[in-house]
């Protein structure tokens, strides 16, 4: 039996996704660096948020008894751990101060683990209906 997340959870959740994203996203804009490197960021950032929310929903479903194809959760993982190796040798060869570097690595993963938060925490406020043949939760 899944609970329904406090307010306050929801609260955080949402509230650490934003300060995630935009921390990077403001690192992104003021960082000396080409606009084509920015891009790379900015992409690997979109979908990594896009990939976890994916596998989360995924591994739910499977625990949730929905059919979800070998496939697609395989894909799933696989594009979670891909969107966090490009991120890693993107930062490995860039010509950022060590600093910098974590900062991106740590706002980067801060915003994944809210990202899948906020879906636990949408999914859980549905309660436990009887889920869509077809839905995106």
């Amino acid at each position: 039996m899944n609970q329904k997340p406090s307010n306050a959870f929801i609260a955080a959740s949402w509230a650490t996704l934003l300060t995630g994203v935009t921390a990077y996203i403001i690192g992104l804009w003021n960082a000396e660096m080409l606009l084509n490197e920015k891009g790379y960021y900015f992409t690997i950032l979109m979908y990594g948020l896009f990939s976890a929310i994916s596998l989360q929903k995924s591994v739910r479903d499977q625990l949730d008894g929905i059919p979800v194809t070998n496939i697609y959760y395989g894909l799933s993982w696989f594009s979670t751990i891909l969107a966090v190796v490009l991120l890693v040798v993107g930062l490995w060869n860039a010509d950022l101060l060590r600093s910098e570097k974590g900062f991106y690595a740590m706002s980067f993963l801060l915003s994944l683990f809210a990202a899948i938060a906020v879906q636990k925490n949408t999914r859980d406020s549905l309660g436990k209906e009887e889920p869509a043949k077809h839905s995106v939760d």
